[in-house]
């Protein structure tokens, strides 16, 4: 259903406003760069500090700017089961394909309240991608547990961001072949697929974004000499914009394109000199700037 490479969207901000027409600008060069889907207001569209309002406004105009040219995941995860269930029936009524729903953070639920969780987003009826992340949610589905919410029919997928490639060979047996793998990791998107998986949830692909798809294209084609080849281009760029918070690193090399300025929100501040060298060195190794 969903395969290649996503882009974690950035969210633009002109000051401290969320800027649609710059947002509208990035739907287009994604799909001009040959991004296979857009995911907005995930960790990386700044969804922690977007207002409720401001977050079904993202979905919305992303939805209808790609105008189903290319597929939208809405993120829609909170750590409230009251609030993913609003936030994943919003992004259903905006026309997303489906939702990224997060494994909820801070409170640490059990395996068993991660099923009645996520049992309720599905029961929405807009497909669902869990997204496990347990360096930043605290909480890691089991791979008994994931088995278990595969057998719900709008459970999709998962984006996997535990960086154990060998829950892809897990997953994938006790899931079934069908069950979406999405990489949440760019660095180890290309043994992800090796393992099973069938695309990667992206922020590098926000400055990089052709590049990003040709490589999903050849593991997904089973030429991983070229994919090899497209991954030495963009690891020094997969490092650097993780030195610090990504998304901070993907606005500012949206700068250096001329598509967005840096600006975030607080807590995030702008990076620091040393790493912006490193992401305009990582950019001019893979080839996107002189």
């Amino acid at each position: 259903m969903f395969k290649g490479s996503y882009v974690a969207l950035v969210t633009p901000f002109t000051d401290g406003e969320v800027d649609l027409a710059a947002l509208k600008r990035l739907v287009d060069w994604h799909v001009d760069q040959g991004t296979h889907g857009l995911v907005p207001v995930g960790t990386t569209g700044e969804s922690p500090t977007l207002t409720h309002g401001e977050h079904d406004l993202v979905v919305k105009t992303v939805v209808d700017h790609a105008a189903g040219r290319i597929p939208v995941i809405a993120g829609a995860g909170s750590n409230n089961t009251i609030e993913t269930v609003r936030l994943v029936m919003a992004a259903k009524a905006a026309g997303a394909d489906a939702a990224l729903v997060v494994t909820p953070y801070y409170n640490k639920p059990t395996q068993a309240g991660l099923i009645a969780h996520f049992t309720a987003a599905a029961d929405c009826g807009l497909p669902i991608v869990i997204y496990n992340i347990p360096g930043r949610s605290s909480v890691d589905m089991s791979v008994a547990t994931m088995a278990e919410l595969a057998k719900l029919p709008m459970i999709v997928g998962v984006k996997d961001a535990t960086g154990d490639l060998s829950r892809v060979p897990k997953q994938r047996m006790t899931c079934g072949t069908d069950f979406v793998q999405l990489s949440g990791e760019d660095a180890t998107a290309l043994g992800f697929n090796a393992h099973g998986g069938v695309g990667c949830i992206s922020v590098t692909a926000n400055v990089a974004p052709s590049l990003c798809a040709q490589m999903q294209e050849a593991t997904l084609a089973g030429d991983y000499s070229t994919a090899l080849e497209i991954t030495d281009r963009l690891m020094p760029l997969h490092e650097a914009i993780f030195l610090e918070p990504g998304l901070v690193g993907a606005k500012y090399g949206l700068s250096l394109l001329g598509l967005g300025n840096e600006e975030v929100r607080t807590p995030l501040v702008g990076l620091t000199d040393p790493v912006k060298d490193r992401i305009r060195a990582g950019m001019v190794h893979a080839g996107l700037l002189n």
